[in-house]
C-alpha cells in the first residue's frame, strides 16, 4: 500500500492576471524523492515556497496541495509555521545569505530547538554537535562558535543541513542545495543527504537544473518549464524514454564521453521538431560510455 507524503492536484500560482505555476500535478510518498526539474523561471522554486507556506502575499495559489492529508493551501500563517517547526524543513539554495552572518553557527542552529522544547544550554548544545557529527562537519566543537563567513561552501550547506534535521522533518525540500559547490563536494553533500533520508525514512523534494545531479537522487521526475508540467513519471522512464520534446532535448544537451558533434543540438531543436532521433539510454549504453571515456588517450 502506497503511503503518500504530498500531493498536487492542478495546483497554480499567480500574480496579477499572469499565471507563473499552471496547473501541475504531481504525488510523493514516504521514504521517496521527487526531482523538480526546469531552466530558470521554469516555477521550481514558486512551488516548494508554495510548500513551505513562504510565497510573497502578492501572489494567489490554487488547486489543492495535500500534505499528510492536509490541504497546505486551506492553512492559515500560524498553522503553516507549525508545520515548518516540526513536519516541514527546506535547504535554501545559498547557504551564505540563509545564514544569519551576526550569529555562530552553533547557536544558529539552537534556536531550532528553543523554538519547540524547554531544554538547558548544556542538552541542547550536545544535541547541536550531534547533528554537527551526523552531517560530517569536521571539528564539530570548534565550528559550533565558528561564524558563517569563516566555513567553507560545503561546510556552511552541512550547517543548513543540520539546522533542517533538528526539526525531524517528515519532508524535506532541497532547493538546488548544490549548485554553488564544487564538483566534489557536491557529490558528498547528496551522498549525504540520500543517507540521512534513508535514515529518517522521509519524503525529499530535490529541486535542480542540473540532470545528472537528479539522476542520482530521483525516484520520480516532474519536468517543468514556463511554468507548466511537460513531463512526469518515473525517474528511470523519464530518463530512458523521454515523451515531451522538451525533456528529450534537455537530455540530448549534455554532451556524454561518446559525443563527436559539430555542434551540440539546442534544446529549440526538439521543440522545433529538428533535433536528433534518441536511442533509449541503457546499463549497457552508459557503460560503454565510461569505458571509452577511460581508453581514450589524455589530451595535452
Amino acid at each position: 500500500m502506497r503511503n503518500k507524503l504530498l500531493e498536487a492536484e492542478h495546483f497554480s500560482v499567480q500574480f496579477a492576471d499572469q499565471w507563473l505555476v499552471d496547473g501541475i500535478n504531481f504525488n510523493l510518498d514516504k521514504g521517496e524523492t521527487l526531482g523538480i526539474v526546469g531552466e530558470s523561471g521554469s516555477g521550481k522554486s514558486l512551488s516548494s515556497l508554495a510548500i513551505m507556506g513562504l510565497l510573497d502575499e502578492q501572489l494567489k495559489a490554487a488547486g489543492k496541495l495535500f500534505f499528510k492529508g492536509r490541504d497546505l493551501l486551506a492553512l492559515n500563517a500560524e498553522q503553516h509555521r507549525q508545520l515548518r517547526g516540526t513536519d516541514l524543513a527546506m535547504i535554501f539554495q545559498e547557504p551564505m545569505s540563509a545564514l544569519n552572518p551576526s550569529m555562530s553557527c552553533g547557536a544558529q542552529v539552537a534556536e531550532m530547538f528553543y523554538s519547540r522544547e524547554k531544554t538547558s544550554r548544556r542538552e541542547t548544545r550536545q544535541k547541536v554537535l550531534g547533528l554537527f557529527e551526523k552531517v560530517r562537519l569536521p571539528r564539530a566543537k570548534a565550528l559550533y562558535h565558528a561564524y558563517p563567513h569563516q566555513l567553507s561552501g560545503g561546510q556552511k550547506q552541512r550547517v543548513m543541513i543540520a539546522m533542517a534535521l533538528a526539526a525531524n522533518p517528515s519532508l524535506l525540500i532541497a532547493d538546488e542545495p548544490t549548485t554553488a559547490l564544487d564538483v566534489s563536494v557536491q557529490q558528498s553533500v547528496l551522498t549525504l543527504l540520500k543517507e540521512l533520508q534513508e535514515e529518517f525514512n522521509m519524503g525529499m523534494v530535490f529541486i535542480s537544473h542540473d540532470l545528472a545531479v537528479v539522476e542520482r537522487v530521483a525516484d520520480r521526475i516532474l519536468v517543468m518549464r514556463k511554468g507548466k508540467q511537460v513531463e512526469y513519471g518515473a525517474a528511470r522512464e523519464v530518463f530512458t524514454r523521454p515523451e515531451h520534446p522538451y525533456t528529450k532535448g534537455l537530455l540530448a544537451c549534455r554532451p556524454t564521453a561518446g559525443t563527436n558533434t559539430r555542434r551540440l543540438p539546442l534544446v529549440e531543436d526538439f521543440l522545433k521538431g529538428t533535433g536528433p532521433s534518441l536511442e533509449p539510454i541503457t546499463e549497457e549504453n552508459r557503460m560503454a560510455q565510461a569505458e571509452k571515456l577511460l581508453t581514450q588517450p589524455a589530451l595535452l
